[in-house]
């Protein structure tokens, strides 16, 4: 569904909850070592592909698939060139784009050549807090289907 508001939409979807199922662990560290605990684990996660990230961005928009994608793809090539030249790219609510490297130690007074002692060096993403927490979201419980029985009335959970 599209809102207008001014000359911007607004993308309202479906709140579709995450779905988790229970799994018992037996811990070997902390507290409760040696004991057996249940987790939740998440479940029912489903890929979408760039192509349809695409889409599902075009359609909120006045872009063709095909041109969001070039956009996208632009955007993240210059970040990594301008990364890639040392300096930091602020990336949008998505979070931060740097340059980052492993360096063997020298011992002191001995020559440090950084062609030979700085090796694989990466851009590294420091992901925003605030849109990588997620705070809207409710959670589903479903059965295990890797279990023949499941045991829900064993494992109460409650929301």
């Amino acid at each position: 569904m599209r809102l207008t508001t001014g000359n911007r939409f607004i993308i309202i979807m479906a709140n579709k909850p995450l779905q988790f199922i229970l799994r018992e662990r037996k811990l070997n560290i902390g507290k409760q070592d040696g004991k057996v605990v249940v987790v939740a684990l998440p479940t029912g996660r489903h890929r979408v592909d760039f192509r349809n990230f695409c889409a599902r961005v075009a359609r909120a928009t006045t872009f063709s698939p095909q041109e969001v994608l070039a956009v996208l793809n632009l955007a993240t090539e210059i970040a990594r060139d301008i990364v890639a030249n040392g300096d930091i790219v602020e990336f949008g609510d998505l979070g931060t784009l740097k340059p980052s490297f492993k360096s063997k130690s020298v011992e002191k007074g001995k020559t440090f050549r950084a062609q030979e002692h700085i090796e694989k060096p990466v851009v590294k993403f420091v992901p925003s807090r605030k849109y990588f927490t997620l705070t809207d979201v409710t959670y589903e419980q479903v059965k295990d289907s890797k279990k023949k029985e499941s045991s829900e009335e064993e494992n109460p959970v409650l929301p």
